[in-house]
């Protein structure tokens, strides 16, 4: 889901720590450490990193292609294989079948059978391409604000982890009690309070 798409889904973010400057080139450096790599022609079953807004299948970091006026603007993107069972069920038989002709026995042992599934495997994801998910970032560094374009959990604590490791910042993710506790200059006696409040629910 993108930041163009006519409907969305937003997780906000307050970003917490201080920049390396100058902050252009920083950003530039932490995104090209962590760009997005294929995995096609690799055995790997995901990868993840940065790409490129307006070209997220061909990413290009330079000539601060990703800064609009005092906001970055860039995409994670999240690459795994699916392998569906049945294919795994139909080349594990006809390898297993050809194990026990070359060999001339009725069974196989465990083992034998593991790394015959486990070599099933590798083979069929260097075949298989990976499926790309690619989520928009809109990044305001003066205000220290984020939006994210996803609500997935696994999304979002992809992001969390591969921005502290490139930006070697912090992101706090807003809800009422990080609104709160960022807001309101909070006391530990205030912070023990808000903790045991519970959501109030609603009905009409």
């Amino acid at each position: 889901m993108g930041l163009l798409s006519s409907s969305v889904s937003i997780t906000r973010y307050k970003v917490e720590g201080e920049f390396e400057t100058p902050v252009i080139e920083s950003v530039s450096r932490g995104l090209k450490q962590n760009i997005l790599h294929e995995i096609d022609q690799d055995e790997a079953e995901k990868t993840s990193g940065w790409t490129s807004f307006n070209n997220p299948f061909k990413p290009d970091f330079e000539d601060s292609s990703f800064l609009i006026g005092t906001h970055f603007i860039f995409s994670l993107r999240i690459d795994k294989k699916t392998i569906p069972s049945k294919i795994v069920q139909k080349y594990y038989a006809l390898e297993t079948a050809k194990k026990l002709a070359e060999s001339n026995r009725d069974f196989l042992s465990r083992s034998e059978k593991k790394l015959i599934k486990e070599h099933v495997i590798t083979v069929l994801s260097l075949r298989i391409p990976a499926t790309p998910n690619i989520y928009d970032i809109v990044w305001n560094y003066e205000e220290k604000d984020l939006w994210f374009f996803s609500n997935l959990k696994a999304a979002n604590e992809e992001l969390e982890t591969i921005f502290s490791k490139s930006f070697k910042l912090t992101l706090i993710r807003l809800f009422p009690y990080t609104m709160a506790d960022l807001t309101c200059a909070l006391n530990d006696a205030d912070r023990d309070v808000l903790s045991k409040m519970s959501p109030s629910e609603f009905t009409r």
